[in-house]
């Protein structure tokens, strides 16, 4: 009796074997998805639950809209990439190069590398404002803000790049059609040049509820919610495309490249789905929201890319991670959140099972998990037969091992 249990243990060991060789319990990791943190509310918990949370859902890439140090301090020593920002009111200030020293001094040389910062976003949105002031000087704040990053030896590890709406576009349906809009293509070419000398990303804020919102008799449901649909071809190009998300990327991509950059890495640094909106904001429900963010996900499982880049993985950073209840506009703009200030879910995303929806992309059986790099997945890699004869061989196994120990020849 006293080898019981060690006979127990040696068949969980074997049990373990058969169960990875057959594909259960098997983990595949993405590092393709991020979440953005904002913090405009009055009742977020504190940098330090924040963390927590973000631990518990295994995500390791946030995006913050300033350089809060209550935030950089907490995140420390957390293996957690933080992208941060430069509010658009200092950026005109760090045009100036010293100015600049004085900001990458204060704000992430005293943080870095124990705060694992790898981005720096200089304004947000700038081009969908009325400051041409911002716009004008947002080139020379890159400039000074990376040449202080060469000066303290961190151009290696942090990128400095800006973030854009989707108005910079002058046309992006079909994909092969994007462009800039005219006026913005002097500003570009800084912007892009810029990008592709410091091999830099162009980050692109992507919502395609928008596009929904505003006409929604025209516009498939299922196609902005990443649901089975036939999609659309781009007449020129040929590609298919099967959501609007990916379209709109290729249209960023084929505008670049009009201006004569063809190599520079596109990401989406914001996308989402309000959960609530004002009357007139058509689609912003709990289940649309659920079902778009579920679908991103299952997408960025997958490491794919778009159908213009199908071998270069697209980077995308989810709006957002809290409802923030003092942002100005309408409902929608406070119902972006995955999780309530009080860390409840809005909706379930990601932390339970997903395969049970029958609009989802995938066929595969799957339990999906936010988690390191964004996403863990305990995939079933076998059918039913051949989890039966694992089993069965794993107990023929175990049998002459049994026998064995107790000194008969099988």
């Amino acid at each position: 009796m006293e080898a019981f249990p060690h006979k127990i243990a040696i068949l969980h060991i074997f049990l373990g074997f058969f169960l990875t060789l057959s594909g259960f319990g098997s983990v595949r990791v993405v590092d393709s998805l991020g979440i953005n943190y904002g913090q405009v509310g009055n009742n977020l918990p504190p940098p330090d639950k924040v963390l927590e949370l973000l631990h518990s859902l295994r995500i390791t890439k946030a995006r913050i809209y300033d350089t809060n140090p209550q935030v950089l301090t907490a995140f420390a020593n957390s293996n957690i990439e933080l992208m941060v920002t430069v509010e658009n009111q200092v950026l005109t200030t760090l045009m100036d190069q010293q100015q600049a020293l004085q900001w990458v001094g204060t704000h992430i040389r005293p943080y870095f590398p124990t705060t694992r910062i790898t981005g720096i976003a200089v304004g947000n949105e700038l081009f969908a404002g009325d400051d041409t002031t911002l716009i004008t000087n947002v080139v020379p704040a890159m400039v000074s803000i990376h040449a202080a990053l060469v000066k303290l030896g961190l151009d290696q590890y942090i990128k400095v790049t800006t973030p854009h709406s989707l108005a910079v576009l002058a046309a992006s349906y079909p994909p092969s059609a994007g462009s800039f809009q005219s006026e913005l293509t002097g500003i570009m070419t800084q912007i892009l040049k810029f990008l592709a000398d410091t091999e830099a990303p162009f980050l692109i804020d992507a919502y395609p509820y928008f596009t929904y919102k505003d006409d929604p008799n025209r516009i498939p449901i299922d196609y902005v919610l990443f649901n089975r649909n036939p999609g659309m071809v781009d007449p020129y190009t040929k590609l298919h495309y099967d959501n609007m998300l990916y379209a709109q990327v290729d249209a960023v991509i084929f505008a670049m490249a009009r201006l004569g950059f063809q190599g520079i890495e596109v990401m989406v640094s914001e996308t989402g789905w309000p959960s609530k909106g004002d009357p007139d904001e058509i689609g912003a429900t709990v289940q649309n929201a659920g079902m778009y963010n579920r679908n991103l996900m299952r997408r960025q499982l997958k490491n794919e890319g778009t159908p213009l880049r199908p071998n270069m993985r697209l980077e995308v950073y989810v709006f957002a991670l809290f409802n923030e209840d003092m942002k100005p506009g309408p409902t929608s703009e406070r119902n972006y959140g995955l999780f309530q200030p009080d860390g409840t879910m809005v909706y379930s995303v990601g932390i339970s099972a997903l395969s049970t929806s029958s609009t989802s992309t995938s066929t595969s059986s799957t339990s999906i998990f936010l988690t390191s790099n964004a996403i863990q997945v305990k995939q079933k890699g076998m059918g039913y037969k051949s989890l039966m004869c694992s089993i069965f061989l794993y107990l023929l196994v175990f049998q002459v091992f049994y026998q064995k120990t107790e000194g008969v020849n099988p």
